[in-house]
């Protein structure tokens, strides 16, 4: 049966597929809408399947805070080409924007909100048709308290940071940490945060380096503690060199902004291996 391009346009606005997937399914569904958007959901469930295997190194990342709540999440494809795609940019935005109103806590809680006539899992499924890439979600992080503050470095929709401060903080200061995290990827706010097997193994390589010195054993301990003072002051974000400031720890720059400013929580997240 022939379809109207009135029709066509109403479907592509309900699933956001190409204009001749909607002509396409609303011709197999005899005009019938809903059966139009399951036929394009299942298509997009065959690429799925398809394509299972394949790696998604690409994507869009993106970041938001509401104030007290802030949240970032990377949508990943096959390709830079579908990852710079505006309906692509524009799905991972109303997926991040359904996850921050609902203040969601997990990546599963995120793909069950509901999202135009299924859930945000669906839509995903659907933009696979779409796009004939094998599409999902990934990297979902929150972050919350009196303050928060994020960073999509250069706004490439690549690199995201975000994090929370234990009381309101100014927005230049938020945004400079911001990008400190980004910068040094920091893996802890101090030293209490450092993981313990990451701090054994670290203690053990600076043992190890010691003993092939030839230093004396009764200084072994001593030694490798003195030098996990200089790794504590490289990925504790407390007492980094602030980018901003080389002379002063990032501890330093908020002290300076407000004598009990901290930082309680940050993510980070990358599509680039560094």
């Amino acid at each position: 049966m022939a379809v109207s391009m009135a029709d066509i346009q109403h479907l592509r606005k309900m699933t956001g597929a190409g204009m001749m997937d909607c002509k396409n399914a609303l011709t197999e569904a005899e005009g019938d809408f809903d059966k139009a958007m399951e036929i394009i959901r299942k298509k997009g469930q065959a690429v799925a399947a398809k394509r299972s295997d394949r790696e998604t190194s690409e994507g869009c990342v993106l970041a938001k805070s509401t104030g007290d709540y802030a949240a970032m999440i990377a949508l990943k494809c096959e390709t830079d080409f579908v990852a710079k795609n505006a309906d692509f940019v524009a799905l991972t935005q109303a997926i991040l924007d359904a996850a921050i109103a609902n203040k969601c806590k997990t990546i599963e809680e995120v793909k069950a909100l509901p999202m135009g006539s299924g859930t945000v899992a669906d839509a995903i499924t659907e933009r696979s048709g779409i796009t004939g890439e094998k599409t999902e979600l990934d990297g979902y992080n929150f972050v919350s308290g009196p303050c928060t503050a994020v960073y999509n470095h250069q706004n490439k929709n690549q690199l995201c940071t975000i994090a929370a401060f234990n009381k309101p903080c100014d927005a230049k200061i938020s945004h400079e940490i911001c990008m400190q995290i980004a910068a040094m990827n920091p893996i802890a706010i101090d030293e209490a945060g450092v993981p313990a097997d990451v701090l054994a193994r670290e203690k053990e390589i600076a043992a190890d380096k010691a003993r092939e010195e030839g230093k004396p054993e009764n200084m072994i301990e001593k030694i490798a503690m003195g030098r996990l003072g200089k790794f504590f002051k490289e990925v504790c974000l407390l007492k980094q060199e602030s980018i901003m400031d080389p002379k002063k720890t990032v501890a330093d720059t908020l002290k300076a902004a407000d004598a009990e400013l901290t930082v309680i929580d940050f993510k980070r997240f990358t599509l680039r291996a560094e």
